[in-house]
Formats: structure tokens, sequence, C-alpha cells
């Protein structure tokens, strides 16, 4: 086995034939996962390991430190803990907490096998980087060693922006027939080719007095010009703000290298935001069936059902992925199974007959095998959430009432409700910023566009967004927007190597 810098052991002894079980009773279903390497792990490392997104190893970041410690703080106080871990690879990483009882062990174990057959079958998780353990850790090595080079604070301040721009990126970008990718000739090494005129420089400490920042800025505007004379850049609207910077920004190499290993693993993280609902839900599926059906001894029976309802209590206005998910695949298997599906079932509109229909169809497990194959929660909610399963299960929308200091039902419309409910998960709840032009107005200036849904950009984040992308580009950045009703240009200068004032202005529509 490889070793990337932590320790772990091997599953206890009697756990062995246990975990050998559970994957042949899961194979049985039909679930179909990547071999799958169990590990053990102590409390404080499987908050590290969750502190760094699932991965053992990562590069270092206060973010990570900043994450860890309020894990760390939820499991002391009792308030929060970690069962298990699982990592999107082949073969898989499980870990599995010591201190868990028996009961715990065997359902994170039944758990498991649901998520890696999710990561293995389900269409979204296909374009993913399966060895990514590996890339972790070769980026890690990277990363500390332009630390040792550069210093800590200048790299750290890089990883900064890095990670305050790493939500815009394209989530569909992989399965474009012709994405938009970043320079195949940047390599491992980090050193790609320069369209910009540049010095050749082997030492990385003399960069900035060999090329200096004001001199590739204005090489920039050079190069954006001239390419401005035969095409605009870009040539269509692209919403991965983020490689675009990675490709058109006068960054240097080193610079070039960290953006380009930021958005690599940010991309591989889009799969697992746009079907949690879905993963948690089919994960929560499987382990139910699998421990009440086959593994539960009876002494065991009380804990799972006290430890499965806890997974899946959900609290007035909050969403719990794990119930919504386990609950939509029993309805869909249910519904199917009766043949409650189709024009017929549809058009009827007697309650009565409805309630008490089936056709015994028997087609449910081919069916939930179907979505769980080719959905993300975006459409499974919108293609099988129904107005009987909202209010079968009080999905409805919940308010504070501060005069009772009680959450009350601020809605039962279904129609509201799914609304509500997709434009949280569309695009991760992220809003659409576009790069637009390259050159605006002339200048070597980067013009964004947000396409606005109904929701305005929050000023104070959209301002420090503008900031991080300035420093990037190193020359001014425009965003267009609609603000309370108006279109509006808000504009983030730069001046002496650094973002300036931020200015304001209405603008048409056209922009």
């Amino acid at each position: 086995m490889v070793s990337y810098g932590f320790e772990s052991s091997d599953l206890l002894p009697e756990l062995v034939p246990i975990r050998d079980r559970i994957e042949k009773i899961a194979r049985s279903y039909g679930l179909d996962f990547f071999d799958t390497i169990f590990e053990m792990i102590d409390y404080d490392q499987m908050n590290a390991f969750a502190a760094f997104g699932g991965f053992p190893v990562r590069y270092p970041h206060w973010r990570f430190g900043m994450d860890y410690d309020q894990l760390s703080k939820g499991y002391e106080f009792g308030l929060q803990k970690i069962y298990e871990m699982v990592i999107n690879t082949s073969p898989a990483y499980a870990y599995l907490m010591k201190s868990n009882a028996m009961v715990d062990q065997k359902t994170v174990m039944a758990h498991v096998y649901g998520h890696v057959d999710f990561f293995k079958n389900n269409v979204w998780f296909s374009k993913t980087n399966r060895k990514m353990l590996d890339t972790m850790a070769n980026h890690a090595v990277r990363i500390r060693s332009y630390m040792e080079d550069l210093g800590e604070d200048t790299v750290e301040q890089l990883l900064d922006l890095a990670l305050s721009l790493e939500h815009l990126i394209d989530p569909n970008l992989p399965f474009l027939e012709k994405p938009n990718r970043l320079p195949e000739n940047i390599d491992d090494s980090g050193a790609p080719d320069r369209t910009l005129a540049r010095f050749k420089n082997e030492r990385p400490y003399m960069e900035d007095f060999i090329n200096p920042p004001a001199y590739l800025a204005e090489q920039q505007r050079i190069s954006i010009d001239e390419q401005s004379k035969t095409k605009k850049i870009p040539e269509e609207p692209t919403l991965d703000v983020f490689g675009f910077l990675i490709q058109h920004a006068p960054l240097k190499d080193w610079e070039r290298s960290v953006l380009s290993m930021v958005r690599d693993e940010a991309y591989y993280f889009v799969p697992q935001v746009q079907t949690k609902i879905m993963n948690e839900g089919w994960a929560s599926y499987w382990h139910s069936k699998i421990m009440t059906e086959h593994v539960l001894d009876a002494s065991e029976i009380i804990d799972f059902c006290d430890h499965h309802a806890g997974t899946l209590a959900t609290q007035p206005g909050r969403l719990n992925p794990y119930k919504l998910g386990i609950e939509l695949f029993r309805d869909i298997e249910d519904r199917w199974n009766r043949g409650a599906f189709g024009k017929e079932y549809d058009e009827c509109d007697n309650l009565v007959e409805k309630a008490k229909w089936d056709r015994k169809t028997g087609l449910g497990r081919a069916k939930i095998f179907e979505v769980r194959k080719v959905c993300n929660d975006v459409t499974f909610i919108d293609q099988y959430i129904t107005p009987e399963f909202v209010d079968r299960y009080k999905f409805y929308h919940y308010g504070l009432n501060r005069k009772t200091n009680q959450y009350e039902i601020l809605d039962r419309d279904f129609k509201t409700i799914k609304e509500r409910l997709l434009t949280q998960l569309t695009h991760r709840g992220q809003p659409y910023i576009y790069v637009v032009d390259a050159n605006f107005e002339n200048q070597s200036e980067l013009l964004l566009k947000h396409k606005h849904l109904g929701s305005d950009l929050d000023p104070k984040w959209m301002i420090e967004t503008l900031r991080s992308i300035a420093s990037l580009w190193r020359r001014p950045v425009s965003i267009s927007t609609i603000m309370e009703g108006q279109p509006k240009l808000f504009r983030v200068g730069y001046k002496s190597g650094r973002p300036d004032e931020v200015s304001e202005k209405p603008v048409s529509e056209q922009i």
C-alpha cells in the first residue's frame, strides 16, 4: 500500500469477515463498486482528513487548520461526530473510526459500498480523476517546494486568492465536446511556455527583477490589443472565469502552476456538490436495507434505529440530504413497483383511486438504479418529487416567527417549494458569472457579466471577488449586473500593483 504520510491500521480481525459478508450482500443486490480498502483511524485523524476534504494529504493552508479546529471542537463538545469517510478513487479508500461501536462499523461499511457504487456508476462522476489521492499528494509536494523557494507568505497569499475564486468554474465543462481546456504545455513542472514576451529566468527568486509585474502587465495589454484586431477574447462568454485567468492573466510560471492545481481540485469536487442529496440518499438506502434484512443482530436493533433516526432527523427550515435522498429513492421505488406513473396515472383525478393505485409492475428496483446512473440533484428533484411526497414528509417552506421564537410553515404550495429547492441546487447555489471581454473599452480591462436570475449579488462579496480577480488580472475589472432592478456596472481599479478604488455607474442592458 502506498504511504501518504499518515498512520492507519488495517481492519480489526473481527471486522474482516463482517466486511466480506457485507460486500457479498451488496453485490447480490446489484451494487457495482470499485475495490474498497478500509482503514482504521482515530477521531483526531478523522477530523484532520475531513478538514482536507476527505484526503489524508493536502498542501498547507490556514483554511484547512480553521476547518480542523472547528471539527475538533464540535467533537469535543459532543455537537457532531464523523462516523466514516470515503474517497472517490479507484481503488476507493474508506476510513472507519476506531472508537465506533460494532453496530456503527457494520452500518458504515454498508453505507460506504453504497457511496462507491454511486461514484463508479453515476454519469456526473464519469470525468473525475480516479487517481486523485496521488494527484493531491503531488500537489502538496509541489506547493511546499514553492513555499521553500519563494516563502510561505508569498505562496499563501496566492492560495488565498485562488481559493476565493475556486467557485468561478463551469461545472459542465468536462462534458463539452470541445471544452475550453487549459494549454497542454502546463505540465507537472509548472513551467508552461509563455505567450507573453518574457526574459528567460531559471531562478524563481529573481523573477520580479527579470520580469517586473509592470512589464508583464504591459506585455499583456499589447498581446490582447494585437489579438483583438483579429478576434474577440473570449470569442464567446465563458463561465470558467478561473480557467480564463490561468490562460490569459500575466502570471508567473509558479503562479500559473498553483492556480492550475487549485482549479483541478475544484473540478474534482464538483460532482460531489452536484449529487449530495442523491449520493447520501443512495448510501443510506442501501445501508438501511442491508442492515435490517441481513446483518443486524437482535441486540443491535435499538442502537441501529437510534443512530439511523439521528442521521435522518430534520429541523424545520433545514435541508437534510440524507432524509430527502433516501425517502425520494424509496418513493420512486414504490411508485414504479405499483405503476403509479405515466399518462394514465397523471390524468387520474380521483385521489382515493390514486392512493390505492397498484398495477403490480415491479419496476421499482430497476428504476432507482436508472435514476442513480443518470441524474444529479437538480434533475432528481425536478423529475421525481411530487405534491404527495411533499405533503407526506412535510417538506414545506418554514420560517422563524420572531414573536413566538418558533418555526412555522410559511408556504405549502408545491410549485413554490419545488422552485425554491431547485434554485438552491442549480449551479451549486452560486451566481452565474461570465467573462465577456478581456479588452473592455479597448483598455485591456476585464469585463464580467452576471446572469441575473432574480437575486441580486451580495455587494460585499461581489466587490471582494472583483478585487481578487483584479489582483490576478493586474488591470481593472468590471462586472455588469442588475442591482435593485437597475442595470449597473461596478468597477474595481488597479493601481500601484494592487486593487484600487471601487466605482459604480448605471449602464445599458446591452453590455
